[in-house]
């Protein structure tokens, strides 16, 4: 019997261990390791940001649904992996410290044959000074964020209904963030909400970003048809901006937040400040801080893992020239090239390079988004690493058959604001590869006929069937396998 070992149980280390036991059966263990009790949508966290959905509508527990799965389920947070095994034990291990109420803080261990790191990232909010929601800005990067989001903003909009004019900020709380999308998303929300309130005269809304054109995502942008046109997402971006009525600010790196005032520098090196009474900024992402040891309990951290904590896996990590690096850089199976049983799908993996140009002003701060890995691709590099380990243990084989380049595939965004069946718009785009391949596409750089973008009510529906069907799926209902990831 085989003990596969799952780090995480987010949208990549939950799907993949639900497809690991699948195609498993009940001749192999799988174990899920995760610091929360609770599975998150978080795509959702949105609609919990502005009240349109409440926390429970977008979590549920996992130990219920594990069971019913024949799933190991450990409330834990894994702290220090073993990939040798030590003087002891010849088997790889993973350490970690209980969560739960009734085992908070002890530790325990347990071996693996097979692990996945689906740790996911660190929300590292002391990477900027002042940021969070324990400080002073707010956050829809998990659902008690959300939650205590939308408290806030009530606020907010009490002041504006008041008549006070209220400045609200959203993006990049970082000069390296990423997500740009999910700021994106809120910032269309909370528009929506304004005028359906009909308070949107007294608000201003401010865009602050990282981003050298709007529209960049952290895919360096890209083209996309629209209307039978060919146009730019930064077109697409500022004209859904402009008829929002939101003012932006680009190019921008924060580096400091005080109670009412974002202090951040420009590209051209530039200091300046941005007040505010509202405002969201999303945090730049490192690794979860697992640490690795040998045999002889030696620290082998940075042999498993990058610099800013993220697992080294199938990529050509070889230091290169923007203009030098091509699509197959980037990994195809995720598993890490000395431990041969060790992937890391998902965000936790270590990208190759930046898909945005790396841009740093003259004091030396690097300003630019970091490459996304969230949401769909997440979801695909789960199933990608669980069909491969099945097949590793079922035909003892190391022939991969199942690969899942980010520059090979596709992804799909919508971006949706308000929350009902006749009212309501969103922003839909795709991008086929979400890593752009300038030899295979050289004129744009993607497939055009499947990169497109298109903004309308049909979106809005899609956005809203996909929570219910994504709910459905991962809570392990019948037939859920057969959904899309």
């Amino acid at each position: 019997m085989a003990r596969v070992v799952v780090l995480g149980a987010g949208i990549s280390g939950h799907t993949a261990s639900a497809y690991l036991k699948k195609f498993l059966g009940k001749k192999h263990e799988v174990v899920v390791i995760s610091p929360s009790s609770y599975y998150q949508w978080i795509p959702s966290n949105i609609w919990v940001g502005v009240g349109r959905m409440t926390v429970d509508r977008v979590r549920f527990k996992l130990k219920k649904v594990y069971d019913r799965m024949k799933i190991d389920f450990y409330q834990a947070k894994a702290i220090a992996i073993h990939p040798e095994g030590d003087k002891s034990e010849d088997k790889g291990y993973v350490v970690f410290e209980y969560t739960s109420e009734d085992k908070n803080g002890e530790q325990g261990k347990i071996s693996y044959d097979y692990l996945v790191n689906a740790t996911g990232p660190k929300l590292n909010f002391e990477g900027t000074e002042g940021l969070g929601p324990d400080k002073f800005t707010n956050s829809v990067c998990s659902y008690d964020h959300a939650a205590k989001s939308w408290d806030n903003l009530q606020r907010t909009f009490d002041k504006l209904k008041a008549g006070e004019k209220q400045k609200i900020v959203i993006g990049t709380g970082h000069p390296m963030a990423t997500c740009q999308g999910a700021a994106f998303e809120y910032i269309l929300n909370i528009s929506y909400e304004l005028k359906k309130r009909k308070i949107h005269d007294k608000a201003e809304i401010i865009w602050i970003t990282n981003e050298y054109e709007l529209g960049d995502f952290g895919m360096g942008g890209a083209y996309i048809k629209k209307g039978g046109y060919i146009t730019s997402t930064k077109v697409f971006a500022e004209s859904i901006f402009i008829e929002n009525n939101i003012k932006w600010i680009k190019r921008a790196g924060v580096t400091k937040v005080e109670d009412g005032i974002i202090h951040y520098e420009t590209l051209d090196g530039n200091s300046a400040t941005q007040d505010y009474d509202f405002a969201m900024l999303i945090p730049g992402f490192s690794g979860v801080g697992l640490k690795s040891y040998d045999k002889e309990d030696n620290d082998i951290t940075s042999n498993l893992f990058a610099p800013n904590g993220f697992m080294k896996v199938d990529a050509d990590y070889t230091k290169k020239d923007f203009y030098e690096w091509s699509a197959d850089d980037w990994p195809e199976i995720y598993q890490n090239p000395t431990y041969k049983n060790i992937f890391a799908p998902g965000i936790a993996f270590a990208p190759p390079h930046s898909i945005s140009k790396p841009m740093k002003n003259k004091n030396g701060l690097m300003i630019f988004p970091s490459p996304p890995r969230t949401g769909m691709p997440s979801g695909v590099l789960g199933k990608i690493v669980a069909q491969n380990i099945t097949n590793m243990i079922k035909k003892n084989s190391n022939t991969f058959k199942h690969k899942a380049s980010m520059a090979r595939m596709g992804a799909a965004c919508i971006v949706s604001a308000g929350y009902s069946v006749i009212s309501g718009e969103a922003a839909t785009m795709t991008v086929n590869p979400i890593v752009p391949d300038w030899e295979k596409y050289p004129k744009w750089g993607r497939n055009i006929n499947n990169t497109v973008g298109e903004v309308g009510l049909a979106g809005h529906w899609l956005k809203l069937f996909m929570h219910y069907m994504f709910i459905h799926k991962a809570k392990g209902y019948p037939l859920w396998w057969m959904l899309p990831e």
